[in-house]
C-alpha cells in the first residue's frame, strides 16, 4: 500500500516540469512572434521614408531646426556661467579704513578678519602704499604730487570664499558695521546685474524650447495626418478583416519616433557645428584678455536627453493624431 504514493509523488514532478517547459515555450513563442511583428513595421516604415524622402525630409528639418534654437541658446547660457565662475574667483571686497587708524590697527584689523570662515584670504595696503599704486595704474602721478597730504586711505582687500550675489550681501553688510570700516565695497558688484540677466535668459531659452516643442507636435501630427488620408483605403480594409486599432496604430508611432531621432540628431550636429565655429573667434577674443576660456560643447547627457526628448515628441504628435483620426475611419 505504501509503494503506490511513492509511485505517484515520482511521477508527479515530471507531468508538472513538462507543463512547465510547454507554457515557457509558448511564451517565448509569443515574445518572438512580438519583436518579429514590430521589426517587420519598424522596416515598412523605414521603406516609406526610403520612398518618400523630400516630404519626410522637410519634416525632419524643421524638427531639427525646432530643437537646435533652445539647446543653442542653453548651452550659450552653460558657457556663460562658466565663464562667470572664472570672474568670480578674482572677486575681491575693498575695506577703506577710518583715516585716524595707524597702521598697527589696520594689520590688527586685517588679521581678526582673517578668522572669518568666509573670506579665503586678506590683504592690508597702507595709505601709503594706495598712493604709490594709484600713481603706477592711474596715471595722474603728477597731479597727487601737488597735494600737500594723502588723500587716500588705508585699504583691505578681502577675497571671499563664495563670490554669488546671494553669499556676498550678508557679507558686505556685516563688513559695513565694522567700527574700523568706512566703506565695503565689492569691486564685481555688477556680477549681480549679470546673474539676473541670466536668469532672465535661462527662463526664456525654457519658454521658447516649450513652445517650440509644441510645434513640433503639431509639425509631426499634420505629417501623420497626411499619411492616414493618404492610407485611409488601407486601413478601412485593414479593420474590416479584423485590424485593431493598436494594430493600425502602430507604423504611424514607428514613423514618428524615427523622424523624432533624425530630427534630434540633426539637432545635436547643427548644435555641435556652431559650437565649432564659434569656438575659433571666442578663443582669439579670450587670448586678447589674457584668457584660455574655450567654449564648452553639448556633453553626453545634454546629447541623449534632447535626442531622447526628441524621440519623444515624434511618439506623442504620432500618437495624439492617429489616436483622433483612425476611431473616425470606419469600413462603409
Amino acid at each position: 500500500m505504501n509503494s503506490e504514493p511513492r509511485h505517484n509523488y515520482r511521477h508527479k514532478p515530471e507531468h508538472v516540469v513538462s507543463h512547465m517547459e510547454v507554457n515557457k515555450t509558448r511564451v517565448e513563442g509569443r515574445v518572438k512572434i512580438y519583436f518579429q511583428r514590430h521589426l517587420q513595421v519598424l522596416m515598412s516604415c523605414l521603406g516609406q521614408l526610403y520612398r518618400a524622402p523630400i516630404s519626410n525630409l522637410l519634416t525632419v528639418l524643421v524638427i531639427a531646426i525646432s530643437l537646435s534654437l533652445p539647446a543653442l541658446l542653453l548651452v550659450a547660457l552653460d558657457n556663460a556661467r562658466s565663464l562667470i565662475v572664472g570672474w568670480d574667483d578674482n572677486a575681491e571686497i575693498s575695506l577703506f579704513l577710518d583715516p585716524s587708524l595707524t597702521h598697527s590697527d589696520g594689520e590688527r584689523v586685517k588679521e581678526q578678519l582673517l578668522g572669518w570662515r568666509e573670506l579665503s584670504s586678506a590683504r592690508y595696503l597702507s595709505a601709503q602704499q594706495s598712493l604709490l599704486d594709484f600713481k603706477a595704474y592711474s596715471g595722474f602721478g603728477e597731479v597727487l604730487e601737488l597735494l600737500d597730504e594723502n588723500p587716500l586711505p588705508a585699504v583691505i582687500v578681502l577675497t571671499p570664499r563664495d563670490s554669488t550675489p546671494d553669499a556676498v550681501a550678508p557679507l558686505l553688510e556685516r563688513l559695513q558695521q565694522l567700527p574700523e570700516v568706512d566703506l565695503a565695497q565689492l569691486d564685481l558688484e555688477w556680477l549681480g546685474k549679470i546673474y539676473a540677466m541670466m536668469n532672465v535668459a535661462e527662463r526664456a531659452a525654457w519658454v521658447l524650447g516649450v513652445l517650440l516643442a509644441i510645434a513640433v507636435l503639431l509639425i509631426v501630427g499634420n505629417t501623420v495626418r497626411v499619411s492616414i488620408q493618404q492610407r485611409r483605403t488601407e486601413i478601412e480594409v485593414c479593420k474590416l478583416v479584423g485590424g485593431t486599432n493598436s494594430f493600425i496604430r502602430r507604423p504611424f508611432l514607428y514613423m514618428g519616433i524615427i523622424q523624432g531621432a533624425v530630427g534630434g540628431m540633426l539637432a545635436i550636429i547643427l548644435v555641435s557645428s556652431a559650437l565649432f565655429l564659434l569656438n575659433g573667434p571666442v578663443v582669439q577674443l579670450s587670448t586678447l584678455y589674457q584668457s584660455n576660456f574655450e567654449l564648452l560643447g553639448m556633453g553626453f547627457l545634454f546629447s541623449l536627453l534632447l535626442l531622447l526628448s526628441s524621440m519623444m515628441l515624434g511618439w506623442l504628435g504620432s500618437l495624439f493624431t492617429v489616436s483622433y483620426y483612425i476611431r473616425e475611419i470606419e469600413p462603409s
